[in-house]
């Protein structure tokens, strides 16, 4: 038998299969498969979806970036130029600088260039100067902060050329490892005149052990010397550099070359003459060893009043009128004399005038003495000893010798350029 269903019946069954999908859409049933070419609120607003872990790109690694201070392939570079390397974004590992060329006499020279680096590496300054008429090799190594990679770069320049007109050489006195006396300042010469002393001076270096003041004083655009303030003491060591080669002297000259010396002061040796009373003593650490009869310089021919150094030992030394312009004539053989001025002054045997010492001056200027006398001097003096003279109206000027100690210290100093 056959059953009909009200239409009634059919419609609350459809409305039950539709809520039963509804649910199962809502909640049991697999979510649908969002297309690709769809975007998500969080993606639209910028937010990121990542749930694995950080991709962070890795930042990109920055060579060590070095430069000179003179550009590759520059030419006629001055010779006073100090080198100096610089370095960014990393360190100095370190910095070679080479040469070679020709000096003013054609011969052939090369060399290498030290310097130091700054406490942090990344500054290098070259210890000296250029030479000329050459061609430097500057080689940089560095090492790159971001990954510790090392890098070299390489460049070269030429120095400009200079004559033997252009350059002056330094000559230094006392020579190196010598024993002199307690006056003995440090001489220094030039061949070609300076006209920037102070440049120079500034590279002017004196050491002394123990530590005691002095100054340098010009006496001439090529002759510059140093004293103390006043007599070494015994035993001083002493030490100068004049580092001036490649300095700028002035007017396009430079430096040719550095010197250096070196020179102990020895005991304390003072000789004072009075010419009034024609008597030597002499003074050995402060204590009389010897008293010398003496002749100086007669009328017309005044043996000069001042402080006066031992500027050499001479044996068996010749003297004629002619050397001194005098007008009488005669020709000697002096065995033992000791030079006290450029102008021809000297401490010497004189015995054929040994009637007068003690007596009377009768020399063309020179202090006589026996032969005895003068061989002892020589025996116990040393280059740069004192010998202060009194008594005279005729004045020792700074020039005529190693006259340093007839100006006060303070008058001294205001020759020095500084």
């Amino acid at each position: 038998m056959s059953v009909k269903k009200s239409p009634l019946t059919m419609a609350g069954a459809l409305a039950t299969v539709a809520l039963l999908a509804f649910t199962a859409a809502c909640g049991t049933a697999p979510a649908a498969t969002t297309p690709q070419s769809q975007t998500s609120a969080s993606e639209s607003s910028g937010e990121s979806t990542t749930s694995g872990p950080s991709s962070t790109p890795t930042p990109e690694a920055k060579p060590v970036v070095m430069s000179a201070n003179i550009s590759d392939g520059a030419s006629k570079v001055k010779v006073d130029t100090l080198v100096a390397v610089k370095a960014s974004e990393g360190t100095l590992k370190g910095v070679k600088l080479t040469y070679k060329g020709t000096d003013a006499k054609g011969n052939k020279i090369s060399g290498k260039v030290g310097g130091t680096l700054n406490a942090h590496k990344t500054a290098w300054t070259a210890g000296g100067r250029l030479e000329p008429s050459s061609t430097y090799t500057l080689s940089m190594t560095g090492t790159a902060a971001s990954d510790g990679t090392a890098t070299t770069t390489k460049s070269s320049f030429k120095t400009a050329k200079l004559s033997l007109q252009d350059q002056t050489f330094p000559t230094l006195y006392p020579l190196k490892n010598s024993k002199v006396g307690v006056g003995m300042p440090v001489v220094l010469t030039f061949d070609v005149p300076v006209k920037d002393k102070k440049s120079i001076e500034k590279n002017l270096h004196v050491t002394t052990v123990p530590k005691q003041a002095g100054s340098w004083h010009w006496i001439s655009s090529t002759e510059v010397r140093y004293r103390p303030a006043k007599y070494w003491k015994a035993g001083t060591k002493v030490s100068v550099k004049a580092d001036v080669n490649g300095v700028s002297a002035g007017g396009g000259i430079y430096g040719q070359n550095s010197a250096s010396t070196n020179f102990t002061v020895g005991r304390s040796m003072v000789i004072k003459i009075s010419l009034k009373s024609d008597v030597a003593k002499v003074y050995k650490n402060g204590k009389k060893v010897r008293t010398i009869y003496v002749s100086g310089g007669k009328a017309g021919w005044q043996t000069r009043s001042g402080t006066k150094l031992i500027m050499s030992h001479e044996y068996n030394k010749k003297m004629t009128n002619e050397m001194i312009g005098a007008k009488e004539d005669y020709s000697l053989n002096v065995a033992y004399a000791m030079r006290i001025t450029n102008s021809g002054e000297f401490l010497h045997s004189a015995p054929w005038n040994a009637g007068y010492f003690g007596r009377t001056n009768a020399s063309h200027g020179c202090t006589g003495m026996s032969t005895a006398n003068a061989a002892w001097l020589m025996n116990h003096t040393l280059i740069g000893d004192p010998v202060v003279f009194t008594g005279s109206s005729r004045y020792m000027d700074i020039s005529n010798g190693w006259g340093d100690w007839n100006e006060s210290y303070k008058s001294y100093k205001k020759g020095s350029a500084l």
